[in-house]
């Protein structure tokens, strides 16, 4: 079931999509599962670091952060020698590695937009989003979240979504 969710800021929404990810995932080796995209490289930091924290019981799991201003061999390296379960970046780096053929997304079952209205807003983001989307699997989970979804906005979100379920206020 794909999903919408608008919360505020400090509700949990990290959380709610880390441990659903967490719960759901089927872990292959040098397959990646789970994709989550965000507009900065502090939130991509940060929603990879709240993984780690919550499969510190789940051992076999592995989660990578990927973001610009990293010299890319070092995310190339990483990817062929011990590739994550569960990739969290920002646009612009992970459709780099995709294009390069090192990240490769045919195994995503989730797919996952945090503060999806940011990187939604910019549109270089946007396309960017797009085009990794594009990359995954069609039959997948598709959630995104937001803390404030704009009328502007609200279109370009359910393009990605099937048979959405939205929760929060005014959807």
């Amino acid at each position: 079931m794909d999903v919408i969710c608008q919360a505020k800021s400090g509700m949990g929404k990290t959380a709610v999509f880390v441990l659903s990810t967490l719960q759901q995932i089927e872990h292959h080796i040098g397959q990646v599962a789970a994709l989550v995209l965000c507009h900065t490289r502090e939130l991509a930091y940060q929603i990879c670091h709240e993984f780690e924290r919550l499969s510190t019981y789940l051992p076999d799991i592995k989660a990578a952060v990927f973001y610009g201003g990293v010299n890319i061999r070092i995310h190339k390296d990483l990817l062929k020698n011990e590739c994550p379960h569960i990739v969290v970046g920002t646009p612009g780096r992970i459709l780099a590695l995709a294009r390069d053929k090192d990240l490769s997304l045919k195994d995503v079952r989730h797919f996952i937009l945090d503060e999806c209205d940011k990187i939604l807003e910019s549109l270089d983001m946007r396309r960017d989003v797009q085009e990794i989307f594009k990359m995954t699997p069609h039959d997948k989970q598709v959630m995104m979240f937001s803390a404030t979804l704009s009328k502007e906005i609200r279109p370009f979100c359910k393009k990605f979504v099937q048979d959405v379920m939205s929760h929060g206020h005014n959807t």
